[in-house]
């Protein structure tokens, strides 16, 4: 008998390492791969990526300017090493992330974007194997508008927690969304002190929605669930369009063979009663709804909140290496 995984994959479901680990992505034979500074700051503390710190390091020195700027070059490019990595081993894209501190700064994700882009076009890689990394906030979704349109990048918009800003990720072209279910279902027990069998999950539920709503109006836009707290989860969207998992739960399906029979299904939802809307031209309502949900305007903050604190770390430990070159 298959493996869950395998399975898994029967479905339709493209399956996405969640990981910035080398090994644990080569073993389980995912198409693409996700990245974010927490998984890079958990990488770079171990041996073996030594060298990819090293050619960063040497990549700042040369940038020139003063130390800080310095620090963001070597950052920029210990990001692109990990992306060149992992792009030895899976044979679709690696997404990698823009720097927190620009979730609400749209020409500055802009900027970023395409500065990365060239780093990777400077060691031989095409944009077509990237996928630029922004946050789902209104700026974060305007960048990746332009990003798409305008300079043919594609884009994961992350930190996704609503209906809000999924279909004004959808309304924007971004190519690829991030909902992520385990912090929605975090958010869910904390505040109701209820625990949830993986069919009610609330995380779950949240990204059949989505899935729906963009099946049902023909909307392009990839939808990746991620940040899985257990494979019960991941089962229960079995024919998502992608899902990206951490190796953990990647192990439990590969030693599992359990049935996982495809959930979800763009041709059942064409046939849902779903009314449509509208909020990528009117930032004010989007704020509004945003804000009206308590769990995404609290999640998406917490989110970026870390995403930039891993950075900052990860940043004070190029400079320390930078200082005693």
């Amino acid at each position: 008998m298959t493996t869950s995984l395998d399975q898994l994959k029967a479905t339709g479901t493209t399956v996405v390492c969640d990981s910035g680990d080398f090994a644990t992505i080569d073993k389980y034979k995912p198409q693409d791969a996700t990245t974010n500074p927490s998984l890079i700051l958990a990488a770079s503390k171990k041996p073996e990526y030594a060298r990819l710190i090293d050619e960063a390091v040497k990549y700042g020195r040369s940038h020139g300017g003063n130390i800080d700027s310095q620090v963001d070059a070597t950052f920029d490019r210990l990001l692109v090493e990990f992306g060149k990595e992992i792009l030895n081993i899976v044979p679709g894209k690696v997404s990698t992330e823009v720097d927190a501190r620009f979730s609400f700064d749209r020409q500055a994700s802009i900027d970023k974007a395409l500065h990365i882009i060239d780093l990777y076009k400077s060691i031989g890689i095409d944009k077509g194997r990237v996928l630029i990394k922004i946050a789902s906030t209104w700026e974060g979704i305007q960048a990746a508008r332009e990003l798409e349109s305008k300079h043919g990048i594609k884009c994961n918009l992350t930190l996704l927690f609503s209906e809000v800003q999924a279909i004004a990720a959808a309304e924007a072209g971004a190519f690829l969304i991030s909902p992520f279910v385990g912090r929605i279902l975090d958010w869910y027990k904390a505040s109701t002190g209820k625990a949830y069998v993986a069919r009610e999950d609330p995380g779950v539920k949240s990204v059949q929605n989505i899935f729906n709503y963009y099946k049902k109006y023909g909307y392009k836009t990839i939808v990746m669930g991620a940040s899985f707290r257990n494979t019960g989860e991941i089962t229960e969207l079995a024919g998502c369009d992608y899902l990206t998992i951490s190796p953990n739960l990647l192990e439990e399906l590969y030693n599992s063979q359990a049935a996982v029979p495809k959930k979800l299904s763009s041709e059942d939802a064409t046939a849902l009663d779903i009314a449509r809307k509208s909020f990528i031209d009117n930032e004010a309502e989007f704020r509004f709804y945003l804000n009206e949900d308590q769990m995404a305007t609290e999640k998406l903050s917490d989110g970026i909140r870390k995403f930039a604190a891993d950075a900052v770390t990860l940043k004070e430990i190029l400079k320390a290496k930078l200082e005693r070159a």
